[in-house]
């Protein structure tokens, strides 16, 4: 029978395991290595191009199910061309009527410096949730302008809101609620 034996030293036990320690570190992939601007930036989207990563916003982020007509009844069948136009269907509740904008030729009148700053403190009527909006990274904030204008203007401007007290002339959505059983 052969055996092999290892004679294990003090020193093996310490530069053994540092050895390896040594090692694992320096095999470290480079995409777990924050860059310390991205450490400290606040969370944002990375693609291809900012572009993209303003479509995908527009997707994700729900913009096209109130700011492009039909979006939701249609299960998102609406060709890109038709995206983000606004709707002349509004939103009535305790505030009022109002309509979702066309962002398409709202992009045209700022420029991507007033657009950011727009998203980031804007505070108006209900149902936009601008608590969300106002929380937007400026890099995502950019790129969701960026997109808009790649799509070029199309459209025409939505109605303006209607105060609550008057009766609105388009078709709106009620968003009232309602109490079981009544």
């Amino acid at each position: 029978m052969l055996e092999h034996v290892i004679h294990w030293t003090p020193a093996r036990f310490v530069v053994g395991p540092l050895l390896l320690c040594v090692l694992l570190a320096g095999c470290r992939p480079e995409t777990q290595q924050p860059v310390a601007d991205e450490a400290e930036s606040p969370p944002h989207l990375v693609a291809a191009s900012s572009v993209e990563a303003g479509r995908y916003l527009a997707i994700v982020a729900g913009c096209n199910d109130c700011h492009t007509d039909g979006y939701l009844a249609t299960g998102g069948n609406v060709p890109e061309s038709d995206w983000l136009t606004g709707s002349p269907v509004g939103f009535r509740g305790p505030w009022g009527t109002t309509y979702p904008k066309n962002l398409r030729l709202t992009v045209q009148r700022m420029s991507e410096d007033e657009w950011v700053t727009t998203l980031r403190e804007r505070k108006a009527l209900p149902p936009m949730p601008w608590m969300n909006i106002n929380q937007l990274s400026e890099s995502d904030a950019r790129a969701l302008y960026q997109y808009l204008r790649s799509l070029g203007p199309a459209g025409e401007a939505m109605p303006q809101p209607v105060p609550p007290d008057q009766e609105p002339s388009t078709p709106f959505i009620l968003l009232v609620p309602v109490e079981p059983g009544n």
